[in-house]
Formats: structure tokens, sequence, C-alpha cells
């Protein structure tokens, strides 16, 4: 077993791999020798994204639109990448919404919760059945989920999007037996991040999100760049099936 975060040689997919969590871990991955394929909605913003990581790092950085809600748009992503590249070693399902209802449950129209429990569910579902499928028939892999710890304690004021990552995690204790031991299976819990989602907070409750958290300031992008590297890589051989919180400590009774 290999005990550096090499991923030389490697093809890494991330999903919402244009903005905040994805674009660092993307960065992170190319850093750490991998070629990536950035997929999120967007293709200005993914080509924006792949042109960084391949002038920071010289890796090969495919940009890819893709609305993994859709099912059949993530087989498409599924065959962009095999493609390009014929070959996937790491699947990372970042895409997540978290749409506002202002906390009243009776709030939560139908398209509200559809669409939360599509791209936060129904998304990493389809695609980690597509490449995880294929890992285990060629070279295995490793497949990445990014939750969130409201999972773990959620409350009324994002309750469809912790019920959704909920499922994400129990995809990932189902999946962990499916291809084992070619492919792994994990789940990243963040709390909060300084992404597009906090800045909505506003700067007060930002603040207070700082303060009571254990480390004092709330998770940045880059926190979780080298999580992911470490269980894509080889130095993680023996984890599958985790559940690992990163959240500063803030739900350190749990």
């Amino acid at each position: 077993m290999s005990l550096e975060l090499d991923l030389s040689g490697k093809v890494a997919v991330v999903t919402g791999g244009s903005r905040g969590v994805g674009r660092a871990v993307a960065r992170g991955l190319a850093r750490a020798g991998a070629d990536v394929v950035i997929a999120s909605r967007k293709i200005d913003n993914c080509t924006a994204a792949a042109e960084e990581v391949t002038r920071e790092t010289g890796r090969r950085a495919l940009p890819v639109a893709v609305n993994v809600s859709d099912w059949d748009d993530c087989e498409r992503l599924y065959n962009t990448v095999y493609d390009h590249f014929g070959r996937c070693h790491v699947l990372i399902n970042n895409a997540g919404v978290s749409p506002l209802y202002g906390g009243d449950v009776t709030k939560v129209s139908a398209a509200l919760y559809d669409k939360t429990h599509n791209v936060n569910a129904r998304g990493p579902f389809r695609l980690s059945a597509l490449f995880g499928t294929r890992m285990s028939q060629e070279d295995g892999g490793s497949i990445i989920n990014v939750s969130t710890a409201g999972s773990w304690r959620p409350d009324t004021n994002d309750l469809p999007y912790a019920m959704a990552k909920a499922s994400l995690n129990a995809l990932t204790l189902g999946l962990a037996g499916a291809w084992a031991p070619k492919v792994r299976v994990n789940t990243v819990l963040p709390g909060a991040v300084d992404t597009d989602i906090t800045k909505a907070w506003g700067p007060a409750a930002k603040e207070n999100a700082a303060a009571i958290n254990p480390m004092k300031r709330i998770g940045m992008p880059e926190d979780y760049a080298g999580l992911c590297v470490f269980l894509a890589s080889d130095a993680s051989a023996y984890i599958n099936g985790a559940q690992i919180l990163a959240d500063g400590g803030l739900f350190r009774s749990l």
C-alpha cells in the first residue's frame, strides 16, 4: 500500500466542480497528479475552472456542462468522460443545491423538494451506478460523496436538503459493499463553508457561525481538498463506507 497522496495517471470527475468546494477539490486533485473533469451546469464556469487547473498544474482538465438532476444527462457525462480519457478512477459527487424557503415547511413546494432531491441524491445515485460499475470492471477506484453535517442534525431551515443528503449518506453505506475491494465509497460531511450559500446568510449569521465553532471560523473550500485527495488515493486503501465529519469540531458531541 502506498502512503503517498499520489494521483499520477488517474482521472477524476468532480461534479459541481466550477466553484466553491468542487473547484478547490478539482485543483487539489490536479496538484496531486490527476487529470480532472470539471462538470457543472454552466459551461463558461466549467471552462474557466478547467483553464485555471491546467495553467496552475499542467494537468489536463475537461470542462463538461451537465445537469446531474437529469438521468440522461448523467449518462452523457459518463460517456463523455470515457470517450475523452478512456478511463476514470475517481468520482466526486459534490454538486448540490439548498433552495431557501424561510424555515416554514408548509412553504416547500413540490418543485423545490423535487429539485433538491434530484440534484443531491438522484444524480449521485445514477452517476455512482454508472462509474462504479465500470471502475469495478477495470482498474478500480474511489467514489466520494460530499454530504453535510446537517444530515446528522437536521432542522426545519433546510430540511429537504438535509433529507436528500441523508439519502447520499445511505448511498455510501449501500455501495461500500457493492464493488469492494476494487471500488471504495466514502462520505465527507462539511459543516458551514464560505461559499455562495453562506454568503446569502448575511455577515451577522456568518460571524455567529464562526464564533460558536471551536476553530473560530467557518470552513473554506480549500479545507476539503486535502481530505478528498486522501480518500481518492491509495493512502486510504482501507477506508470504505466511512462518513467523515469535517466541521471544525462543531458537532463533536454527536
